[in-house]
């Protein structure tokens, strides 16, 4: 049996780590400037849940009439794909299962997706938009599981965030740390990259090749 390698997506597949505040809030508030940081994120985590599609998120925000060219606007020039991680990807596809672990909108997670053409990396995908359920809560990540019908020790999630690690540790999967800049905090995952590059080897190492 190969073993699943996990990814997270915003701060891991695309440079930016969170997505939320240093992109969505300020890009909002060239067209709403009275929104606040606090209802732009509350708006976004029921978008990120599930709860309204994206279109709701806008007219959440007072911007409905500027849907759908807002959306597109912010999704095709906000966001940048880390360079390295296409051909890292079909590298690992050879030796490993890749899957996808993210919370986003449904729409935008698809949107994105078929822009940059990383469906074909992942034989599994996990949205939270799409399951109601969100990291760092533990129910994703034992669906996640289920869905991959593998043993947690048979699986590495590779995510940038401390918070969203500790979970999956608990839950017996492998961890690394994606540390594309050093932020001075302390290494949370079992394992810690910085670059896509530094991967392959890592993997191997984990899995004993």
């Amino acid at each position: 049996m190969r073993e699943w390698l996990v990814f997270d997506v915003m701060g891991v597949i695309f440079t930016v780590g969170d997505d939320t505040n240093e992109l969505l809030v300020p890009y909002v508030q060239k067209f709403a400037p009275s929104l606040t940081s606090d209802e732009i994120n509350q708006a976004y985590l029921e978008a990120s849940l599930g709860k309204v599609a994206s279109c709701g998120f806008w007219k959440t925000l007072g911007l409905g009439e500027r849907y759908p060219q807002i959306e597109q606007d912010y999704l095709e020039s906000q966001l940048t794909l880390d360079a390295d991680f296409p051909a890292v990807a079909q590298k690992l596809q050879k030796d490993y299962h890749l899957a996808l672990l993210s919370n986003d909108v449904s729409e935008w997670s698809a949107y994105l997706r078929k822009k940059y053409d990383l469906n074909q990396y992942f034989e599994e995908i996990v949205i939270s938009g799409d399951v109601g359920l969100r990291k760092p809560d533990r129910a994703i990540y034992e669906l996640l599981l289920r869905r991959l019908q593998c043993r947690p020790e048979n699986s590495v999630f590779i995510d940038d965030r401390q918070k969203n690690l500790i979970p999956a540790m608990r839950e017996g999967m492998r961890t690394i740390q994606f540390k594309r800049g050093c932020d001075g905090s302390e290494m949370c995952g079992s394992f810690e990259v910085k670059s896509f590059k530094q991967l392959p080897g890592l993997v191997a190492h984990l899995f004993g090749v």
